[in-house]
């Protein structure tokens, strides 16, 4: 078959399998088609939301096999340092020119925007049958993230999201410790970030109106949140709360990056980390949904998250496992050092498992007594090629990433029901089949909230 110069490669490939399929039956994923490509061509990447994290991840997927033929930022000059690397992709503001025009050209989509515009841009990417890597948290609200999963099953592609890989030597050891039960049943786990390292605790937006630049699309910036006014950074002398010494010394209202302060925008501290380092805990203990949540925080603000907070999940029993409690901490808090330890405090951020013969931070059994003794549990669990490796080997129709949407999706709603907890300050019970808070109607309303400028889920 001659494949003309106006034909893509893309209608090459349907049409091959159209003719394969006449003759006999072979798996989809050798063949290629729609949503699968062949283990033996390159995987033709789109990245949408290319500065801050997106500029280091974009140059991981390239490292890792990738071919980046179409780039996406509503922020030029933000996205310049990946526009420089990457100088034959073409450039887009607006993801849905990205997609109309690019969509017989491009396999996979990245997705490093802030966290607010992550659904619409995953939904969209999935509705036209791309994989799709996702930053962490997949999405803003529970009600997001069930429809991204459920978008993801219907499409079929391979899906990723960018928590702390739990198939790496860290993570396959600590589960094979817990199951060979190095430290007994484990009853508790304590998860702690120093993080925020960006303003939080504002009691209000600052005043004013600053001209939005050239460079930048306010609107499609602000997406489905509520609009407000472009404002740059916060003036001298505005009382905003002290920056941790962690802090890069930015004093950006919005954005980049300090999106993450605001309730509108992003998902806080807990949804930075929490999806790094509980996603380990989540293989380990086979956690699932939380049944009861409740918070614990510095003074509340309507529009932006808490200075340091406590987070309390309580978890049911599963199989042979038996109730677990969760609880997170950030803002400089964390759980008191355990007695075992000695010549050594806890690290900055970490895990600790409690269980009734022991307890371990991250894979490290703390007792060494017990260490030794367990030190000959034989590694059960293959060792993967973490975030980038793991996306590739899917997309090409291997097994499914680590962090694929299925499986991040109950790790996301942690991360959101908690959220919802900080700011109600309610305890409330999780019924998660019927994605219901059915015991606190407030925090129930926040499990879905309403788009804004004509932007919708559907």
């Amino acid at each position: 078959m001659k494949v003309n110069g106006n034909a893509t490669r893309r209608a090459f490939l349907k049409k091959s399998v159209a003719s394969a399929f006449a003759f006999s039956i072979v798996p989809r994923h050798v063949l290629g088609g729609e949503g699968h490509t062949p283990p033996s061509e390159k995987i033709t990447l789109a990245g949408i939301g290319i500065g801050g994290i997106g500029h280091p991840q974009l140059n991981a997927c390239a490292k890792a096999g990738f071919q980046t033929v179409a780039l996406c930022d509503v922020d030029d000059v933000h996205a310049k340092k990946t526009y420089d690397v990457f100088p034959q992709a073409r450039r887009y503001r607006d993801f849905r020119d990205l997609l109309a025009t690019e969509g017989d050209r491009i396999d996979a989509v990245y997705c490093g925007t802030p966290d607010h515009t992550h659904a619409v841009i995953t939904l969209a990417a999935l509705r036209a049958r791309k994989h799709v890597c996702c930053v962490k948290p997949l999405t803003r609200t529970v009600e997001e993230c069930r429809a991204v999963t459920a978008a993801a099953r219907i499409a079929g592609v391979a899906t990723q999201v960018t928590a702390r890989p739990n198939t790496g030597e860290e993570g396959c050891r600590t589960c094979e410790l817990i199951a060979a039960g190095a430290i007994g049943a484990v009853r508790e786990v304590h998860v702690w970030s120093f993080r925020p390292v960006w303003p939080q605790g504002m009691p209000g937006r600052p005043a004013g109106e600053d001209p939005v630049p050239a460079s930048l699309d306010w609107n499609l910036w602000i997406g489905p949140a509520p609009m407000r006014p472009f404002k740059s950074v916060w003036p001298e002398g505005n009382p905003i709360p002290d920056m941790p010494p962690q802090n890069w010394g930015k004093r950006a209202v919005y954005h980049p990056f300090n999106f993450r302060g605001w309730w509108d925008f992003g998902c806080g501290a807990l949804g930075d980390m929490g999806c790094h380092y509980l996603n380990t805990p989540y293989r380990a203990l086979k956690l699932g949904y939380p049944s009861r949540v409740s918070a614990s925080a510095s003074k509340r603000f309507d529009e932006s998250f808490p200075l340091a907070s406590i987070v309390t999940y309580d978890y049911p029993a599963r199989g042979d496992m038996p109730e677990v409690r969760v609880v997170w901490y950030d803002g400089g808090l964390r759980p008191p050092r355990p007695r075992e330890m000695t010549g050594a405090d806890l690290p900055d951020e970490g895990v600790l498992y409690i269980g009734d013969k022991g307890k371990m931070v991250f894979e490290k059994i703390i007792d060494p007594v017990l260490a030794e003794k367990y030190a000959s549990v034989p590694k059960t669990l293959p060792r993967r090629e973490g975030t980038w490796g793991e996306w590739l080997k899917a997309c090409r129709g291997g097994e499914p990433a680590g962090c694929a949407f299925d499986w991040a999706g109950p790790l996301t709603e942690f991360v959101l029901l908690g959220n919802i907890a900080l700011r109600t300050g309610k305890t409330f019970d999780y019924d998660a089949p019927a994605m219901r808070i059915p015991n606190a109607p407030a925090a129930d309303a926040l499990l879905r909230q309403p788009y804004h400028n004509g932007w919708s889920l559907a």
